[in-house]
């Protein structure tokens, strides 16, 4: 089991400057790094070395993969495949559990996670290469499980439309979880899967409040917005439910029920939760982030958390990752399934049909003999 305390909170004064529409000014030197930089104030009010960037720009760089679908054996998650056409991701949620990839990168998870990001721009061609390997087991594929695969750049790159087509042509069955509205652009794609029984989406709705959405999720759809993504989701026939994760105690923790009344009302077919996690670097990370937002109950906050953890900042054990242990966790269970209950709503995701499945349709026609 990993040790979650092996980097301390940096000191207050080396921290930067909150960035806008970012959710960490710092890059936090990551777990394989051979030497960390510190910041030092030269005692100039206005040196951008200490009061850190008023912006800093998105920057995505090509990758042709190796592979794009990646096999799950953990037993608490309820799929086998996986697939995520970027590494990165443009939203800055604080408290993303995918930041810590970023160290395989050599870059920082903390400001290059949501600015450095990597587009695997082959990964339509990988897809439907990997699907038509006699060794391919057809279960449902799930879209975005690390980084979200509607983020802001993929209004340019397209990379998810692209694989939707690949799965569309060859009747897979699919999930799909987000925070973006951009997933409506795709609802054509997934209401003909839908109508197949082959599709299923989840829309992660995390606060209510529009100003804490800014601090938590900063480039992520508003709360508001998510909510008008089930309507039109669930409008188009496609069956979506609503993930109330990840739950923060005294920060989002407080709206549980409302955030369940709101998605109820805009027609999710399931509520799903999970509370908190820190792995890695995201620890130093959140605790940073506590410190600027909520200094106040930042303490209060990181002692509930552990109070679920069996006493530690993160227990990575199977069965307590994501719903933590204890009377803490247990509450907020209870309070998760009977506000869902009382809208007549369950936790389940609707069976998908792999029979229609067909990687014959992925061949290129041969090519027509010239005459001449």
């Amino acid at each position: 089991m990993q040790d979650d305390h092996w980097l301390p909170l940096p000191d207050p004064r080396q921290r930067a400057a909150p960035i806008k529409g970012r959710g960490t000014a710092t890059r936090l030197a990551h777990r394989f790094a051979l030497t960390e930089k510190a910041l030092e104030d030269d005692g100039w009010p206005d040196d951008e070395a200490v009061s850190g960037p008023s912006h800093v720009s998105t920057e995505v760089t090509p990758e042709r993969a190796r592979s794009i679908l990646a096999r799950n054996d953990s037993p608490d998650i309820p799929f086998t495949w996986s697939l995520n056409p970027y590494r990165g991701c443009e939203h800055g949620c604080i408290y993303c559990y995918a930041r810590p990839t970023h160290s395989y990168l050599n870059l920082s998870p903390g400001l290059d996670f949501e600015t450095r990001l990597v587009a695997k721009v082959n990964a339509a061609e990988l897809l439907a290469a990997e699907l038509q390997r006699p060794s391919h087991t057809c279960s449902p594929i799930n879209i975005g499980s690390a980084t979200d695969a509607w983020q802001p750049v993929e209004r340019e790159w397209r990379l998810t439309r692209s694989l939707l087509e690949v799965l569309d042509a060859c009747r897979h069955p699919f999930t799909a979880v987000t925070k973006s509205a951009g997933i409506e652009r795709d609802i054509d794609l997934l209401a003909r899967a839908a109508e197949r029984r082959q599709a299923y989406v989840m829309v992660s709705l995390t606060t209510l409040d529009g100003e804490l959405c800014r601090k938590l999720e900063p480039r992520a759809a508003a709360p508001w917005r998510r909510l008008q993504t089930v309507r039109r989701l669930r409008e188009a026939g496609v069956p979506v439910g609503v993930n109330v994760a990840p739950i923060i105690p005294f920060v989002n923790e407080p709206e549980i029920e409302r955030l369940v009344d709101a998605a109820a009302d805009a027609g999710a077919s399931a509520i799903h939760y999970t509370i908190v996690r820190l792995p890695w670097e995201v620890l130093p990370l959140f605790q940073g982030w506590l410190a600027d937002h909520f200094p106040q109950r930042a303490e209060r906050v990181m002692a509930r958390i552990r109070e679920m953890r069996g006493g530690r900042d993160y227990d990575a054990s199977f069965s307590l990752r994501m719903k933590g242990q204890g009377i803490w966790a247990d509450l907020i269970r209870q309070r998760v399934r009977g506000a869902a209950a009382r809208h007549g709503i369950g936790h389940g995701a609707p069976v998908l049909d792999c029979s229609a499945f067909e990687p014959a349709l992925l061949r290129a026609p041969p090519a027509q003999a010239s005459l001449f």
